[in-house]
């Protein structure tokens, strides 16, 4: 719907009655909140201070939600159509046979009609028999699983829907299927996930409808027959898979209330004639006289709920709030991303792949420098990584995997940066083991001290005082470090001052002292090879000259 259509509707509010976009759906499989149309709404002077009922339809699209809704706003008009005075008298309010069906936008088809999240324009005010003044607010939801919406899309519509309603209509086609409990089980866990943890039951009312109900000789149309078909269901069994027991209590965690009806098909014409507008005369009995049980037992006022949060009762301009909470948090990156249930398999798929290989990797190199291994000179350790990380990668592409090569890869991907993580874990435990290395930082503060405790005794034999002063202060400070450390090592204490002292020695080590080594003994070498090659051309000479001699 454009920006035009809503700022028309918006403009023309309070005029003329109609389904006001609420939350709008975008190209981009966004969401957005229409502000200023739920502020005219809900802070009407007569509205925002009354406590709300909100009836919210949701389920899969084109299963006639929209239609079903009009026949709430017939019976509400009858109902609640003068401001705070009830009708008694609910016997007629379906009308006469031949007038159309009017309210939210509904046809007949294959394509969806709705989107977003619609509420109608006229809230209807009643006052129920505790006094208590209540607005009661009817919600139409963009239906679920159409070829333009993703997982994301529907979760996201679904769990609004059940946040911000008191009674929930789940709307179902035929009959309450495995895979219909395992969305609702989705949809309600996403709306779960952005609400705070108070430790109650996060939602009110679950209102199962199953439409086009063909079995009525296994249980009869209506509450009854739809309370028989729910509690089977949802009965759990010690048999029964824990999947399918974990499905059943998630879904009985989250509601205060359950219930189900079951409604006949409304005839061949409501469903193959394309001009048909509503008219009772062209629907089938049964379902007209199912659809007035049905309607009075959520909206008459005796059964009103109103909508409650963490137990305390909203009223029309905290729901605003509420609102424009909740979809702050589903259009940031707060919650996961629902899947689908190919795309959930396949991760679990490549993940349990991922995680084989990488037991294979770990297993393989602690045969080489685990806990018991001795010190593994570094190059022989890396030549040992790259050839098990090989193994790994090749383990894991074998394995068979869902999704395909494409999905797979980036799978592999994290695989190889998991390794490299662990080589570095593995790379700092062998570096752990070599005795030079750890005993690095005593032994440079060590050769510190003595080597300026012998500059000082030097410089103090030539009378150079000040040197050896100098020295003595070296040395002193070297001790005390060396003292300081081994109290780091001893205690545990102080961690990052050893940590310091360490990278201190290291330092010293590699630009100093270990390149004075290398020189000196490059030299000790060089001075050997001259000394040992001398006397042996001496010698050459001399046998030489023998050799000359007559």
């Amino acid at each position: 719907m454009s920006a035009e259509t809503i700022d028309t509707i918006g403009a023309e509010l309070g005029k003329e009655e109609g389904a006001v976009p609420i939350i709008l759906s975008t190209p981009d499989h966004k969401f957005e909140l229409d502000v200023d149309a739920l502020e005219r709404l809900l802070l009407q002077d007569d509205i925002k201070d009354r406590s709300v009922v909100v009836v919210s339809v949701a389920g899969a699209f084109r299963k006639g939600k929209s239609f079903i809704l009009d026949f709430f706003l017939r019976y509400m008009n009858h109902m609640y159509g003068s401001d705070d005075v009830t009708n008694t008298d609910d016997v007629d309010w379906m009308g006469a046979d031949d007038q159309p069906l009017q309210g939210f936008s509904w046809r007949g088809g294959s394509e969806r009609d709705t989107t977003g999240i619609l509420m109608w324009s006229k809230i209807f005010k009643t006052q129920l028999k505790s006094g208590e003044k209540v607005a009661i607010i009817l919600l139409d939801t963009q239906g679920t699983f159409d070829s333009e919406s993703t997982v994301r899309d529907c979760a996201t519509v679904f769990a609004l829907s059940t946040m911000i309603s008191s009674i929930q209509i789940y709307n179902l086609s035929q009959n309450i299927q495995e895979d219909d409990l395992q969305h609702l089980q989705l949809f309600t866990e996403y709306g779960r996930l952005a609400l705070a943890d108070s430790g109650k039951k996060p939602f009110q009312k679950l209102q199962f409808l199953v439409r086009d109900w063909s079995f009525p000789y296994d249980a009869e149309y209506g509450e009854e027959g739809g309370q028989k078909i729910l509690d089977k269901r949802l009965q759990i069994s010690k048999n029964q898979h824990p999947e399918l027991q974990s499905i059943r209590k998630h879904i009985r965690s989250c509601f205060t209330d359950i219930n189900c009806f079951l409604m006949p098909h409304p005839g061949l014409r409501v469903a193959t004639n394309p001009k048909f507008d509503g008219r009772l005369m062209e629907i089938e009995s049964d379902f007209k006289d199912n659809l007035r049980r049905l309607v009075p037992l959520l909206l008459a006022p005796k059964n009103l709920i109103i909508k409650e949060i963490s137990g305390h009762k909203v009223k029309a301009k905290e729901l605003l709030q509420y609102f424009q909470s909740y979809i702050v948090v589903y259009s940031g990156d707060e919650l996961p991303e629902p899947k689908s249930m190919l795309v959930a398999t396949a991760e679990a798929n490549n993940l349990a792949a991922v995680a084989a290989a990488k037991e294979t990797y770990h297993s393989l190199m602690e045969n080489v420098c685990g806990g018991a291994k001795p010190y593994l000179n570094s190059a022989h350790l890396e030549t040992e990584h790259f050839r098990i990380k090989a193994t790994a990668i090749d383990q894991f592409s074998k394995k068979r995997k869902m999704g395909g090569e494409e999905f797979s890869e980036t799978y592999k991907s994290k695989l190889e940066a998991d390794m490299e993580e662990l080589f570095l874990q593995f790379k700092l435990h062998n570096e752990s083991k070599n005795i030079f290395k750890a005993a690095r930082t005593p032994a440079v503060f060590f050769a510190i001290s003595v080597t300026f405790y012998i500059l000082s005794g030097i410089f103090g034999l030539v009378a150079f005082y000040t040197l050896a002063d100098l020295c003595n202060l070296v040395m002193g400070i070297a001790l005390l470090t060396l003292i300081s450390w081994s109290y780091v090592r001893y205690s545990g204490e102080f961690i990052e001052i050893g940590e310091n002292i360490d990278t201190l020695a290291s330092a010293l080590w590699e630009n100093f002292m270990k390149p004075t080594y290398e020189a000196f003994v490059q030299k000790s070498i060089e001075h050997a090879v001259v000394n040992s090659t001398v006397p042996a051309l001496s010698r050459t000479t001399s046998l030489n000259g023998k050799i000359k001699q007559p």
